[in-house]
C-alpha cells in the first residue's frame, strides 16, 4: 500500500463512518464514493470496521481503568458505553453483520472478532485470562451489563459531578480505605 492510497483509505473510512452515524441503519454504506475500489467488498470493509471499533474500545477501557482502578466491571462497561456513544454507526453495523451475516466467511470473520472482543473484556476487567476457556462466557456476560447500561447517554458516573481526573494520593486513599 503507497503512502497516497493508506491516505485515501483513511479518508474513505471516516467518509463511511460518517455515513454510519448519519443512517444509522446498520448496513455497510458500500455506496459511499471509494469504497468499492479501496475495500472491494463488505468483509473487507466490515474487518476495517471491526479494527477500528476494537481499537477504539481498547483505548477506551484502558482510560477507564486509570479512571476507575478499583471497580474493573464498572470501568469496563462504562468504557464499551463511551465507544458506543462515539460509534454509534460503527456499533450498529457490527450488531446486523453479526446477527445476520450475508455469507459463511462473515459468520466465522464476525464470530471470531466477537470472541476476541469478549477475551479482551474478560480479561482487562479481571475476571479471567485472555486463553481461558471461560473468557468469551464472561466477556459476553460483561457486554450484556454494559449495554443493559447504556442508554445512548454517557455511563461514567463521576461522584459530585467533578470530572477533574482524580490524583494519585486520591487513588491511593481509595485503595486503603478499601
Amino acid at each position: 500500500m503507497t503512502w497516497k492510497s493508506f491516505h485515501n483509505r483513511g479518508e474513505i473510512l471516516r467518509s463511511v463512518t460518517a455515513a454510519a452515524d448519519t443512517r444509522r441503519d446498520g448496513v455497510l454504506p458500500m455506496d459511499v464514493d471509494g469504497v468499492a475500489e479501496t475495500f472491494g467488498d463488505e468483509l473487507t470493509l466490515l474487518a476495517a470496521l471491526q479494527l477500528k471499533w476494537h481499537t477504539r474500545l481498547a483505548g477506551n477501557v484502558e482510560k477507564a481503568l486509570t479512571d476507575q482502578p478499583l471497580d474493573l466491571d464498572v470501568a469496563v462497561e462504562s468504557a464499551w458505553g463511551e465507544t458506543a456513544d462515539r460509534m454509534p454507526g460503527i456499533r450498529l453495523i457490527l450488531d446486523h453483520y453479526r446477527a445476520e451475516p450475508v455469507d459463511e466467511a462473515m459468520a466465522r470473520a464476525m464470530a471470531k472478532a466477537t470472541a476476541k472482543e469478549h477475551m479482551m473484556l474478560a480479561a482487562t476487567a479481571g475476571r479471567s485470562s485472555v486463553d481461558d476457556a471461560a473468557a468469551v462466557a464472561v466477556g459476553a456476560q460483561l457486554e450484556e451489563a454494559a449495554r443493559l447500561h447504556h442508554r445512548g447517554v454517557s455511563t461514567v458516573v463521576v461522584p459530585g459531578g467533578a470530572h477533574a481526573r482524580p490524583t494519585l494520593l486520591d487513588r491511593l486513599k481509595a485503595v486503603v480505605a478499601a
